[in-house]
């Protein structure tokens, strides 16, 4: 049993992945399976909010996942993306109306409020919203209640929370669109280093994982700091880094056996889209594992999947209850049969359910 989760007061919900051999790790091959908070516990408060994440963690998550990007001012912010509007209440703000504009971003346009286009003081100013109201509309009574988080605000709840819960409490970053982040003269690399460094959470066995679409950052990451890299997988598309640079390889190609054999020099782990390892057929039920995990196993990668979520509309077919896609579908089923299939951690927007699912699990092994 793993001695974090024997310690939790609720259970284990994190991800930690596989150090270069002889080195300390926060999960190894092996180890019991682990539970991430999605954004936080974001199927209950609006995402990237210390209280999603404190929520997190009274849930039983081990880590806290906060998506990174960049103030004007080079502050790294926890937003799903750049763009706000969908996050924040920027709209409703008339002082920053002029603020509006298109960007292209990772080759798309984008229309919006835009992270970089205020400095933190400005942002400061700004309060949470329900990203997905009208799938979660109990969640809008939250709206207006919380800031907009930095990076080492995030470091500095985890010391506390780890204090409080007496276990690691974890840290689980994504770089988000560095290509882009980099091209606007606002790198999100050197101040996430800086900043683990500076809470000293900079070393293999500490309880952090850097996670990005992209690759290129990653490959530079696993050069300045010991930390675990763990390369996030889409099921459709490509890394941007590839796209930009002409690279014809597909994130499809990158798991393949020879495609996770690269990914294994640079980084410790995989963050695969859930469809990768329980791929849904014609009706849209899942039907049997993939080869993935195993692949991944095989190439000392551990393999986390995202995201569990208990609406319906984000589960295949054969979890859903009833036919309203909002309603609570059958997530701790969904979990189990992910843990059945080899997998090492969950992403959940509802940490409670994916960790009473892993306990209830390990205790029927």
């Amino acid at each position: 049993m793993n001695p974090r989760r024997i310690a939790a007061t609720a259970t284990l919900a994190v991800v930690a992945v596989l150090a270069p051999a002889g080195t300390a790790t926060a999960q190894d091959l092996g180890d019991d399976p682990i539970v991430i908070g999605h954004r936080g516990a974001s199927g209950y408060v609006p995402e990237h909010t210390l209280a999603a994440y404190k929520l997190a963690v009274k849930q039983g998550a081990d880590y806290i996942e906060p998506d990174l990007v960049s103030t004007k001012d080079g502050v790294l912010v926890a937003r799903h993306e750049n763009e706000i509007s969908g996050t924040t209440d920027v709209e409703e703000r008339p002082e920053f109306a002029d603020r509006k504009t298109t960007k292209m971003i990772d080759g798309a346009p984008v229309t919006g409020f835009f992270t970089e286009d205020f400095t933190y003081k400005e942002l400061k100013k700004l309060r949470a919203e329900e990203r997905l109201p009208g799938v979660r509309p109990q969640n809008t009574r939250y709206d207006g209640r919380y800031k907009v988080p930095t990076f080492e605000q995030v470091l500095r709840l985890s010391e506390q929370l780890s204090k409080r819960y007496g276990r690691e409490i974890g840290v689980y970053p994504e770089t988000k669109h560095p290509t882009y982040f980099d091209s606007i003269g606002l790198s999100l690399e050197e101040p996430l280093v800086a900043s683990l460094r500076k809470y000293d959470l900079d070393d293999a066995d500490d309880e952090v994982i850097i996670q990005s679409f992209e690759t290129a950052n990653l490959v530079e990451l696993n050069k300045v700091i010991d930390v675990d890299l763990a390369q996030l997988v889409n099921n459709v598309g490509a890394p941007y880094d590839f796209v930009a640079a002409g690279d014809p390889r597909t994130y499809a190609d990158l798991m393949t056996p020879e495609g996770m054999k690269w990914i294994a020099t640079y980084a410790d782990g995989l963050g695969v889209h859930k469809d990768l390892v329980l791929p849904r057929d014609a009706s849209g039920a899942t039907g049997e594992p993939s080869p993935l995990v195993k692949n991944a196993h095989d190439a000392g990668l551990l393999v986390h999947i995202w995201t569990l979520r208990r609406e319906n509309q984000f589960m295949a077919t054969n979890f859903r209850i009833g036919s309203d896609p909002n309603a609570p579908g059958d997530m701790y089923a969904e979990a189990k049969a992910f843990l059945d299939a080899g997998v090492d951690g969950l992403f959940s927007d509802n940490p409670d359910i994916a960790v009473r699912a892993l306990e209830d699990w390990l205790a029927e092994r």
